[in-house]
């Protein structure tokens, strides 16, 4: 069993060209899932089993000014883990987690001046604690061996985005 979940979120919108943090965010957002996904899955599928797990973000299925590049990444998981469950199906069970808000330190590394202005601008919605999430992971994880729970989408019911 692997869980990928590992993310940054440093938001910014494109006319400030913070090409260091894209580059970070699609360092970790992407390689790091490709990278766990290549460690685990020769032995998977040699054992004929296994589980891989993936947070991905609500941010993979809706874009959102300053999130272009935060975005992209997430799509780009939906992508991968999509196109991976396609070629283990039946060998591999494949899930990917979607959160929206989620009381975490992510976000924490934004620098962008702007995106702090209109964050505060947003109206306020309440975060799930990451026990939340963790209940997800194991309702995805615990269903019998002819069950894969693919996608699974867990949000605040008052967050709208």
């Amino acid at each position: 069993m692997l869980w990928n979940n590992a993310a940054i979120m440093p938001l910014s919108f494109f006319e400030e060209g913070k090409v260091d943090e894209w580059e970070r965010m699609i360092d970790i957002n992407i390689k790091g899932v490709l990278y766990g996904i290549h460690a685990v899955l020769p032995t998977m599928l040699s054992n004929g089993s296994g589980h891989i797990v993936t947070t991905s973000s609500v941010g993979g299925l809706k874009t959102f000014p300053s999130g272009g590049v935060y975005g992209c990444t997430k799509f780009a998981v939906r992508a991968i883990m999509d196109t991976l469950r396609q070629e283990v199906a039946g060998k591999v069970k494949v899930t990917t987690i979607y959160p929206g808000s989620v009381t975490t330190e992510l976000g924490h590394d934004i620098t962008s001046e702007k995106v702090f202005s209109m964050l505060s601008s947003y109206g306020k919605w309440t975060r799930l604690d990451a026990d939340a999430i963790a209940d997800a992971f194991i309702y995805a994880i615990s269903q019998p061996g002819n069950v894969a729970v693919n996608d699974l989408i867990i949000r605040p019911s008052d967050q709208p985005l």
